[in-house]
């Protein structure tokens, strides 16, 4: 698995965007990709027109479903049990690529003994999909080759998102899709620039480049270049930033392009944690829910109205040019963040312009070593891209993989349940997803036309567990967890099973984070926002408030 951490720790893609039309099986799992990367899902529709085989994983009967020569409806939070099932098939089949395998993978007999422990009927018992299904999925993409894998949020927002992800990679790996075009293991990113900020080292573990902060070497170059001392220790996650927050260990918080009042799990204990900082700055677009609590706000230029650089889930870093001026007093992030470190008697933060940065960037990160300004002209580059004239590279992994050896590390890893699962309080299960009209919790709320296609949450509920409830289409309900409650209206539909229940995010006057889980990923600390038990009650009337009124009414 360590063959593959620069892929997965940055949560970049190991393949080109353009590859995907080219693959001759393609396998989504925990991914909607149409409704979430329209621009990716064409590529889909690029390869299906070709004869591409389509393999799609998900609770929820996603339009790609319809689109798919296999559909595997498991249940929430059962990825691994499906993929160790797909795996048994492959091994006892001898479908896996023995002379990939051998020449570039290591710890084969390890991970062997684990999937050869776990057979078919007991993936099909805990993922609910058919040992039929499991099988004729494994056949088609273990003997379809270019195959390659996409996956987004369905796979990592789990407290086991670590362990599915390294049996995404150990299927890619045991069937050699990875290291070629058109195959590779793809994290589709969810914004803009999620990559190059992850690139830039905002992670509590690594400096920009995925430099690791407790590497003594990698310390000392960064301590010389910026002319301070560094701390030696991995700092703490978002989620780990409101837990020490609300036990009084952080005192003051400093918060870029985030609404953790919508979008982080367990929002009114974030809001209590907030409560107890001495001192909280917000630096955004807009006055979000979470800058309305805080001390002071900065407002920040947005990507129309400054300069630099994006880099985007295909590691591609493409050049952002300002078309119009700020408004009224909103500036660039850099820019401000330079202003508050110089006025802190901070040093080396003299710059006058992206371009000079992006130099310290080259200088100090040698995945983006060769990247200038000049070469940035017309379609980008993507990383690793180590010297001035490297034409960048459009897949991973085609000589040698990031470990000692230059092997990829199969890795055993064994299926645990959610760390919360239905029961006679909670009899559902809720899975959160997102909006085709909507994208987290600001900005597309900002745009009449968005919000008349889709302007407040729905409950999506199967028809039978809408009967059994006694409940009707368009009716308001109270859905709670253990955390909280919010009201909703109905939305009884065939695309969720009996037993689950799915909400969006994306409305801040029905905060659906009151009812995630906080459990964590012990690995990546990612909290559990795919998988969470609640009770919907039936409520004769609804309360609306002011700022639903503000927001605008109506929904299909």
């Amino acid at each position: 698995m360590a063959g593959l951490a620069a892929s997965f720790g940055s949560g970049a893609m190991t393949n080109s965007i353009n590859e995907i039309g080219k693959a001759a099986c393609i396998f989504a799992i925990g991914t909607n990709t149409t409704a979430n990367h329209p621009i990716i899902g064409r590529q889909i529709d690029r390869a299906l027109r070709n004869g591409t085989k389509l393999i799609v994983a998900d609770p929820r009967q996603i339009p790609l479903c319809r689109k798919a020569h296999i559909w595997l409806r498991l249940q929430p939070g059962t990825d691994v049990a499906l993929l160790k099932g797909m795996m048994r098939v492959i091994l006892d089949e001898k479908l896996f690529d023995t002379s990939f395998v051998k020449e570039r993978c290591e710890d084969f007999e390890a991970f062997e003994t684990s999937i050869m422990e776990y057979d078919l009927a007991t993936a099909a018992e805990i993922s609910g999909v058919t040992a039929k299904e499991i099988a004729e999925a494994a056949r088609m993409y273990a003997s379809t080759s270019p195959a390659t894998i996409l996956y987004t949020m369905g796979i990592t927002q789990h407290s086991h998102g670590t362990d599915n992800v390294r049996s995404v990679a150990n299927l890619a790996l045991v069937t050699g899709n990875i290291g070629k075009p058109s195959t590779g293991v793809n994290p589709l990113r969810g914004q803009n620039n999620v990559q190059g900020a992850c690139d830039m080292g905002a992670l509590p573990n690594v400096y920009p480049g995925y430099q690791k902060v407790d590497d003594k070497e990698v310390r000392e170059k960064f301590e010389k270049a910026w002319g301070c001392d560094l701390n030696p220790s991995p700092g703490v996650t978002l989620t780990e930033i409101f837990e020490a927050a609300h036990a009084g260990k952080v005192k003051a918080l400093y918060l870029m392009g985030e609404n953790p009042m919508v979008t982080d799990p367990d929002s009114k204990f974030i809001e209590k944690a907030i409560s107890r900082l001495e001192l909280f700055v917000v630096q955004d677009l807009f006055l979000t829910d979470t800058a309305r609590l805080a001390d002071v706000v900065l407002p920040a230029a947005s990507f129309a109205e400054k300069d630099g650089t994006f880099t985007n889930t295909e590691r591609r870093v493409q050049r952002v040019r300002q078309a119009i001026e700020p408004v009224e007093n909103a500036r660039p992030d850099w820019m401000i963040i330079c202003d508050v470190a110089r006025n802190m008697d901070a040093k080396g933060f003299d710059f006058d312009s992206p371009d000079q940065i992006m130099e310290e960037i080259r200088s100090l990160t040698p995945s983006y070593g060769g990247i200038k300004y000049e070469r940035l002209k017309k379609s980008g580059l993507q990383w690793p891209c180590p010297f001035p004239i490297h034409p960048g590279t459009p897949y991973l992994y085609s000589d040698r993989f990031n470990t000692p050896s230059g092997r990829a590390q199969l890795a055993p890893v064994e299926y645990r349940p959610s760390a919360e699962t239905a029961s006679n309080e909670y009899p559902f299960i809720l899975t959160t997803r997102r909006s085709i009209f909507h994208y987290h919790s600001v900005l597309s709320r900002k745009v009449p036309g968005l919000n008349a296609l889709r302007g407040e949450e729905h409950v999506e509920i199967n028809p039978a567990d809408a009967a059994s409830l006694e409940i009707k289409d368009g009716e308001v309900v109270i859905v709670a967890s253990k955390r909280g409650s919010v009201k909703a209206k109905i939305k009884i539909t065939g695309v969720v099973t009996p037993g689950v229940v799915s909400m969006t995010f994306h409305y801040g006057e029905t905060r659906t984070n009151i009812l995630t889980s906080t459990a964590l990923d012990p690995i990546a600390k990612i909290p559990e926002f795919k998988v969470c038990a609640v009770k919907i009650e039936r409520k004769e009337s609804a309360y609306i408030s002011k700022d639903y009124l503000r927001w605008g009414t109506g929904g299909k």
